[in-house]
């Protein structure tokens, strides 16, 4: 009988079956390796020399009660303090994502939500538990004595305010390969994941782009920034944790009789297990002149590097009333010589977050002297000598242009799978199940390309290209590939940044019939409740933190908020 191979990894064996991997308990065995290396663990663990540390008295014991946090110091180290079940805990005050506070956010159990973005980690082990964003908290000890609360720093972490979760790295004897096509998070994730779950076979993320994966929000934001300081991870990250990186490389097609994937040179590369995370395209224009010198789609850094150049001092228009458009239109006030923006609705956002928001965002941005023209399309786009020179509405509107930025919508990447079987819906999204599987067997996919069953939906097949919802898609797919059946449960939660002030939105809205409003969306500081059949199915703030993160931990634990609730002048459901 051939042997089959075996790996360990922390307190579980695997062994592969097929393209699966399967872990089994490993205490007996790796209490036998304990013993054979003839040293008494417990003498060894005494004998080691205790790492120095800083310890501060935070608080007295009875200052929290259970389900409340603070934030302390230690050595000028900030730190979040909780207290769950009788017991206190500290870990890293700022969220791994963008250094929000997490004192700010909202605590449930033992898991604690950033109120910007949506970011969750366990309280007691530091660990991410949900999106956005890559690395978990350091954690600290904590200890109790005579009725004071203690927390002791090692002085060499002093300074860390996030962590990198313990991963495995290739072993070239394991013979089995994962293919991740796709260079966005939902690919990353997947990696990360498969390597934090002593995964050690070889895989590869294949993209397009010019660069590795990187933090695609910002472009519409900040279209000036470096690539360096968008990057997810750095180079010598891939390297260390044997994940290679396919960087300007495409795959035109995929057979999944031979587990094969073709590539745009010729070549084809085996698979065992493959993700299909290749995300959105922005929609192209289709009206005359859209091919015009100037006419710009904003899907890449090299975009948005070339819109920002050919933009400042300039006169731009902006097509699309949507996120992209009015962040790119936002973006520009203060750089180009004039903005327009042209939307097929009265206001912008009006089918998403409604009008009256619609409403007071387009008076945002005409302050800073964005023009709009709305419920309107474009006819068509002139030029001279190959160049983009005006822009004509189907009301006859002419707008001077010298660049032209379309946000549109966007198309799922997915004519490669032409012929492969993989069942896509009417717009051309993958389906999935639950654990991300499509219906080929060993093929999942995740992130934008996907339409997937969205619990809080009673499992209405949805297509959300939210970035955060990318991060849990790699995660899930990561762990069934790994036969460790998981499914997607997580919250919608998405943003958007304009005039530097931020939306938040939780949930899922579409087909809602009411909105309810606590503050004043004119006055800019609002929580808006978005109701269907009598519940909030959705909710967007600005100004009113960490409101919308209170509402995304209501929805992950199962909770109907009721239209009643959301009515009520007392809010104090809201306070978990």
């Amino acid at each position: 009988m051939r042997a089959v191979p075996l790996f360990l990894c922390g307190n579980t064996f695997y062994r592969r079956t097929g393209s699966q991997f399967v872990g089994a308990a490993a205490a007996s065995v790796s209490a036998d390796r304990r013993n054979n290396t003839g040293i008494n663990m417990h003498q060894g663990v005494g004998q080691r020399e205790e790492q120095e540390e800083v310890t501060g008295l935070v608080c007295q014991e009875t200052d929290l009660h259970d389900g409340q946090m603070k934030e302390v110091t230690v050595e000028d180290q900030k730190v979040l303090l909780v207290r769950t079940k009788g017991q206190y805990s500290a870990v890293g005050s700022r969220c791994s994502h963008y250094n929000a506070p997490l004192i700010k956010g909202t605590l449930v159990g033992e898991r604690v939500r950033c109120p910007f973005h949506g970011a969750c980690f366990n309280v007691r082990t530091g660990d991410i538990e949900e999106y956005p964003g890559l690395d978990s908290l350091p954690t600290y000890k904590v200890n109790v004595k005579d009725g004071n609360v203690y927390v002791s720093i090692n002085k060499k972490s002093l300074k860390l305010t996030k962590r990198v979760r313990e991963m495995c790295t290739v072993q070239s004897d394991v013979k089995h390969t994962i293919l991740l096509v796709g260079g966005g998070p939902a690919s990353l994730v997947c990696a990360e994941t498969l390597r934090q779950n002593c995964y050690q076979g070889r895989i590869v993320i294949i993209t397009k782009d010019s660069l590795p994966p990187f933090d695609k929000p910002k472009l519409s934001k900040a279209m000036n920034v470096e690539s360096s300081n968008i990057l997810l991870r750095q180079d010598d990250f891939y390297q260390q944790y044997g994940i290679e990186m396919w960087i300007g490389k495409e795959v035109v097609s995929v057979n999944p009789t031979k587990k094969s994937v073709m590539m745009s040179n010729g070549s084809s590369v085996l698979y065992d297990q493959l993700l299909i995370s290749t995300g959105c395209r922005a929609r192209s224009l289709s009206c005359p002149g859209s091919d015009l010198k100037g006419v710009h789609l904003l899907q890449c850094y090299d975009n948005a590097k070339e819109i920002h150049a050919s933009s400042v001092g300039k006169r731009a228009v902006v097509i699309g009333a949507s996120f992209i458009g009015m962040e790119a239109a936002s973006y520009l006030s203060d750089k180009a010589a004039s903005v327009a923006l042209v939307g097929p609705t009265e206001f912008p956002f009006e089918k998403s977050l409604g009008p009256e928001i619609g409403k007071m965002t387009k008076k945002m941005l005409e302050e800073a002297n964005v023009k709009f023209f709305m419920n309107n399309k474009v006819k068509e786009i002139r030029g001279e000598n190959g160049k983009v020179k005006e822009v004509v509405l189907n009301d006859g509107t002419v707008l001077e242009a010298d660049v032209v930025i379309a946000g549109i919508g966007v198309v799922p990447n997915t004519d490669f799978l032409e012929g492969s079987d993989v069942a896509v819906d009417s717009r051309k999204a993958v389906i999935v199940d639950k654990f991300m599987r499509t219906n080929v067997p060993d093929i999942f996919s995740a992130g934008d390309v996907t339409s997937f069953p969205l619990t809080i939906r009673r499992d209405q097949s949805v297509n959300i290209a939210h970035w955060q919802m990318a991060h849990a898609h790699g995660r899930v797919a990561a762990l069934n590939m790994l036969n460790k059946p998981t499914t997607i449960e997580s919250i919608p939660f998405f943003w958007s940044v304009l005039g530097g002030k931020s939306i938040r939105y939780a949930g899922y809205g579409e087909g809602y019939t009411e909105i309810i409003f606590k503050g004043k969306v004119e006055e800019r500081k609002f929580l808006a409740f978005y109701i269907k059949d009598e519940v909030v199915v959705a909710a967007s703030s600005l100004m009113f933190d960490p409101a919308v993160a209170h509402v995304a931990e209501l929805m992950a634990k199962g909770t109907v908020i009721t239209k009643a609730q959301a009515q009520s002048e007392d809010l104090s459901w809201l306070q978990m």
